[in-house]
């Protein structure tokens, strides 16, 4: 298959400055792929992986959304910011207090289970048909309700204050930035996400990802193809289901077909040779198509030299 309807996950790493649809936009020009997307906005500042959807693959966004992510987070003490990161305007300081590891790891407790978040104004989310983020720049600040999400674990890697770093692990939803505020708040002095590093998204790591040097060249076209994950490597959680000739070509044309697996839930569909149909909803005997994909056939992975 050539590479222009080539289809699959490309993860990246960001590198600094840039942000998510600039990578988007330049690898579209390296590639020449018609359809391209990211699966996870990362803030400008913020480096690390970047999984770049081609072609078919694109489908697979909320996939991609809903995995979780694990992050490398330096917090400074003692400032706080109307972004939430030393990007922002300083809005107060206060003198850090002689925190030991103890009384920090403490602090860091309470936001490990299921928590609730006050999304920050400087944010992709929409009010009124406008990003917050461009209310924000206006002067505006807008009533954000709080939402529900959840840390798996954090771990306290080193302190060196008034800075500390930490490794969080998460899913969907969660904003590094606001745990760094609200981390501040239960300590008493205030804090600032200093950087973040994305080292993990769902199966795509950073020690796997394409450098930033090699994205930003952008002279290897070829070598960048290579690299290609494929589609249903987004779908690895997922139980597969396999399905045979005709009940195969049933499924593409969106038609609820006969499994012979009894599985409920989302499940990730294969065809004859392997190839990935798509992600259904399957029910006792039967699976029902909810994105499919008209992708390459599955194939050996190539991972970096």
């Amino acid at each position: 298959m050539s590479e222009r309807r080539a289809s699959g996950i490309l993860p990246v790493e960001k590198g600094p400055t840039v942000t998510s649809f600039q990578v988007v936009a330049h690898l579209r020009r390296v590639l020449r792929a018609n359809r391209i997307g990211h699966g996870g906005t990362l803030d400008p500042a913020a480096t690390g992986v970047l999984p770049i959807l081609i072609g078919e693959a694109t489908k697979l966004t909320p996939y991609l959304a809903d995995m979780d992510k694990e992050y490398r987070a330096t917090v400074r003490l003692g400032v706080t910011t109307d972004t939430q990161d030393l990007t922002g305007t300083v809005v107060e300081t206060r003198p850090v207090p002689p925190l030991d590891a103890g009384v920090i790891d403490e602090a860091l407790g309470r936001f490990v289970g299921e928590i609730s978040q006050v999304p920050p104004m400087y944010s992709a989310l929409r009010r009124g048909g406008r990003r917050l983020y461009e209310l924000a720049r206006e002067g505006q600040t807008v009533e954000r309700e709080p939402r529900p999400v959840t840390v798996h674990a954090i771990t306290l890697e080193s302190v060196a204050l008034p800075e500390l770093t930490i490794y969080v692990r998460c899913g969907k939803g969660t904003y590094v930035r606001t745990l760094a505020a609200d981390l501040g708040t239960a300590l008493g002095c205030g804090a600032a996400l200093a950087s973040l590093v994305r080292t993990r998204v769902g199966p795509y790591r950073l020690a796997e990802a394409v450098s930033w040097e090699e994205v930003r060249d952008g002279r290897h076209g070829a070598c960048l193809w290579a690299r290609l994950w494929p589609c249903d490597s987004a779908l690895a959680a997922l139980p597969a289901v396999t399905l045979e000739g005709a009940m195969a070509e049933r499924f593409i044309h969106g038609q609820t077909v006969p499994t012979p697996s009894r599985i409920d839930g989302r499940v990730r569909v294969y065809g004859p040779h392997r190839a990935c149909l798509g992600v259904g909803l399957a029910r006792g005997d039967t699976v029902k198509p909810e994105r499919v994909l008209h992708a390459d056939p599955a194939r050996t992975r190539i991972l970096p030299a």
